[in-house]
């Protein structure tokens, strides 16, 4: 069995970017998660290793423009990545209406080292096809990084899901086959939307960070078998699914769990949970 990776994961309450209770208490409020608590890289290392999860990928929010703050900055993400460079890996945001967007791009990929771009059009208020955002997708391509964009609902404060209809993103996987794109949360509820833009698309991708009721055994079971028919994933899309929990929102062991006892092969399980998103990063 392969490296497992959690390729969507939040870091908003690790102890060491939540220096005081104000800061802590802000990122409460703009995610919705009204009574998360600071927690500690040991506590943090104990839930990886009774999940079975080797590797994180940590990511922030720039909302300077539409918010103003960060959920996360990408100097928080550099600081956190190295305090465990084997099992963190540190994706980069940024604004697009910054006016230094681009820069602020080039500063988290040339000089930070990230490894990635997040971008959440709904929060963040832009169309992923505008043409604002072909400067930053031309650097993404430049360093040949990928990008994970929020897809689908969300459950945080302001946000639409105007942009995020996995629709919204054909016109960019068209005009750039060589960017890496990952559909997060398999931009449900428009799972079937998502599948068919895989099947189309082979620079596209998704994540499994989707859990809308309490069993994670039974919500894939109701999307991956039920709304996508039971071999979609195991025959067709299987180098293009990646594991992604969206914790803290989620607990990580409830999901791999459920991946693991829902009937995949064994082939496909190792692709999803890891190989395919040492794939995608490149």
């Amino acid at each position: 069995m392969g490296e497992v990776i959690d390729i969507h994961t939040h870091p908003a309450f690790f102890e060491a970017i939540c220096p005081n209770e104000e800061l802590l208490e802000q990122r409460r409020q703009a995610l919705g998660l009204y009574k998360a608590g600071a927690t500690s890289l040991a506590h943090i290392h104990n839930q990886m290793q009774c999940a079975g999860i080797d590797r994180l990928a940590l990511l922030p929010l720039d909302l300077t423009t539409q918010e103003n703050q960060f959920i996360v900055s990408n100097e928080e993400i550099r600081q956190l990545a190295d305090l465990d460079p084997r099992r963190f890996i540190g994706f980069a945001s940024v604004d697009p209406y910054r006016p230094d967007a681009a820069d602020a791009l080039e500063h988290a990929f040339g000089n930070l080292g990230l490894a990635g771009l997040k971008l959440h059009p709904s929060r963040q208020n832009f169309s992923p096809s505008s043409s604002m955002l072909d400067p930053i997708y031309a650097i993404c391509l430049r360093y040949n990084k990928p990008i994970i964009f929020h897809a689908g609902m969300s459950l945080e404060p302001n946000t639409s899901m105007r942009y995020s209809n996995p629709l919204e993103f054909e016109p960019v996987a068209a005009r750039y086959p060589k960017l890496r794109i990952c559909l997060a949360h398999f931009g449900f509820p428009w799972v079937l939307e998502t599948a068919a833009l895989l099947l189309k698309y082979p620079n596209m991708y998704a994540d499994t960070s989707l859990l809308y009721f309490d069993s994670a055994r039974e919500f894939y079971d109701h999307v991956f078998k039920r709304i996508l028919g039971e071999y979609w994933i195991d025959r067709s899309l299987r180098h293009q699914v990646m594991f992604g929990s969206n914790n803290p929102r989620f607990k990580q062991i409830r999901m791999v769990e459920a991946l693991r006892n829902i009937g995949w092969r064994a082939g496909t399980l190792d692709l999803v949970l890891g190989q395919n998103a040492l794939e995608f990063l490149g």
